[in-house]
Formats: structure tokens, sequence, C-alpha cells
């Protein structure tokens, strides 16, 4: 009988411990995103109050685009949360979305592989991208931004040689469902985004080389002289981002029911902005997950209802641009503050 109610008690015990974590975890976020999550409340509301947006935003088909949309910027936004923290930038993700989009399409199109395989394939491209960016990077002395900016160019043109410039159409069921199907009322992709956030998370903070991740962010100099191998870190980094690209640009290809050279055109700059607006420092050493996504959710409901008011899409530009400088200068602000 003592033993079944000390059993009880240190079951409440654990319970009270796992409460008060997710609390103290809640009001850490809060504290941290307050700013950003008052502008996406205050964008939703304007949308949702606007005689020309508001019975348009608020339909479940609408909300459920924007979610199927921000899942693919939100795949990339983790691989740049990472990069942007060691202080780099990846600027070849958007071309890695259509060399993956189209090889992976035409492995079934052209070759008649299965789906699993050709899927594999489209994903592994992404990864040995990165991992080439990062062999250079970890490597050299030579800026990621030049780097990847090389890399941009290079696989967007590999995309053309491989396409000829037109799209690689695949029209079976089966490759629709990853990108536009459903499981049960919620998207696939927004299925997937959960699977990589809590990967992504975990590997931010629950793992050695996150901690390792933000000391050379942080301070590159003084990791190496801890013992931290920072060319190593560099490497999976670029390596990670890599791979999300590769599977954003097969989650892609199949949205669009094909793969296509123009496929992730700015995508980089979406996943930029989502990852600054979020509060992740361009100088590097701190960054967040949780931030990323509430950034990632305002560039999302941004697009979607700049689109609704049928604004210009040559003005819509302006305004993201816009909001990306606003964004980095709060950012320059606050590290003036903390120097």
């Amino acid at each position: 009988m003592k033993q079944q109610v000390s059993m009880e008690q240190e079951a409440v015990v654990k319970n009270n411990k796992f409460f008060n974590k997710i609390k103290k975890n809640s009001r850490v976020f809060l504290k941290d995103n307050l700013g950003i999550l008052i502008a996406l409340f205050a964008l939703c509301t304007f949308l949702s109050i606007n005689p020309s947006t508001s019975n348009s935003f608020l339909a479940s088909k609408n909300i459920f685009n924007v979610l199927r949309q921000i899942s693919t910027n939100l795949y990339l936004a983790c691989g740049m949360t990472m990069v942007i923290i060691l202080g780099g930038i990846d600027l070849s993700v958007g071309s890695i979305i259509a060399l993956s989009g189209c090889i992976s399409a035409g492995c079934v199109a052209r070759y008649n592989l299965p789906l699993p395989v050709a899927l594999l394939i489209g994903i592994s491209i992404g990864l040995m991208i990165g991992m080439l960016n990062g062999t250079i990077v970890a490597k050299t002395t030579i800026p990621p931004f030049i780097v990847t900016l090389a890399t941009m160019n290079i696989v967007k043109g590999l995309a053309y040689v491989y396409t000829g410039g037109s799209p690689v159409r695949v029209v079976t069921k089966e490759w629709q469902f990853l990108g536009a199907g459903y499981i049960g009322p919620i998207p696939t992709p927004v299925i997937i985004l959960i699977a990589v956030l809590i990967v992504t998370a975990i590997l931010m903070n629950k793992t050695k080389f996150g901690r390792h991740m933000y000391a050379v962010g942080g301070n590159q100099q003084a990791a190496q002289f801890s013992g931290i191998n920072v060319a190593k870190v560099k490497f999976w980094v670029h390596a990670y981002s890599g791979l999300m690209a590769g599977l954003a640009g097969v989650v892609l290809a199949s949205r669009m029911y094909s793969g296509q050279p123009t496929a992730g055109d700015g995508a980089e700059m979406d996943a930029i902005a989502a990852v600054v607006v979020g509060g992740t420092s361009m100088a590097g050493g701190y960054g967040k997950i949780g931030g990323t996504i509430i950034g990632a959710l305002i560039i999302g409901v941004l697009n979607n209802g700049l689109n609704l008011m049928n604004v210009n899409s040559f003005w819509q530009y302006v305004v993201k641009g816009s909001v990306i400088l606003l964004a980095v200068y709060i950012d320059y602000i606050r590290n003036k503050k903390k120097k």
C-alpha cells in the first residue's frame, strides 16, 4: 500500500515538474517573441476586418493554402536559421529547389523509377549540394555568401540543362499526394513540417552539435580554442540546409504536378526574411526556431494578404524588401545595445 502511494506521489511530482517546465518555456518564448507575435496578430486582424479580404482570408480553403505555402518556406528556414546563427548565409537553396524537383520528377516521368526512390534521389541531391557548400566554407576562408552565390548559379544552370527549360510533368495521384494531398483534414506538407520542426528543435537545443553551433556563431576563435571542431560544425550546418532545400524541392514539385527550372526563384529571400523577422541575429550566435516559425507565418500571411488585395506583384517586392530591411535594422539596434 505504501509503495503504491509512493509511486503515485512520484508521478505527481514528475507531472508538476513537466508542467512547470512548459510554463517556464512558454514565458521565455513570449518574452523573446512578443514583438513579432503582436505584429502577426495585428496583420491577421487587419486582413480579417478589411472588407476586401475578410471573407477570403478567413475561408478554411485559404487558411490551408497559406499553411501549405508556409511549409515549403519553413523547410528552407530551418536550415537557414542554423546557417545564419553561424554568421553565414545560403543563397543556393532556391536553385536546389529547382534542380531537386526537376530530377525527382524526371526519375518518375522519364525513367519510371519507383516513387520512393525518385523522392530519395531528389532529397539526396539537395544534401550533396549542401555538403559541397559546407566543404568549401569549412576548408577555406571564402565567405559563405560568395560560395553559395556561385553554387546558386551553377545549380540553376544545371536545372535548365536537365530540363531544356521546359517543365517535367508528372500527373500520377501518388506523386501529387506529397505536396497536394491531405492526411485527414491536414495538408501532407504540414505533417512533414511538424516532423522537420521537431528534428530541428532537438538538433539546435538538445544536442552537443547545437551547443557547438551557437558557440561557433558567437565567437569562432573562442570556440576553436575550447576544442570545438569548427570545420565540422560548418560542414554539417550547410549540409542540413541543403537537405531541407532538397525536401522543399520535391514537395513543391509534387504540389505543382511537375519539376520546373523556375521553381524556387526568390525562395532564398523568403527564407532569409522569415529567419531575420523571427529574430535570428545576422551577426551570428543567436536565434531560435520558435522565432523563425513566427517569422515564416508573418511572411506567408503577408504574401497571402497582398495577393488577396490584388496588390501589383512589383509592389509586393517593395513591401517584402521593406519588411526585411526593418527587421535587419531592429537587429542592428539590438546588437548595438548589447555592445
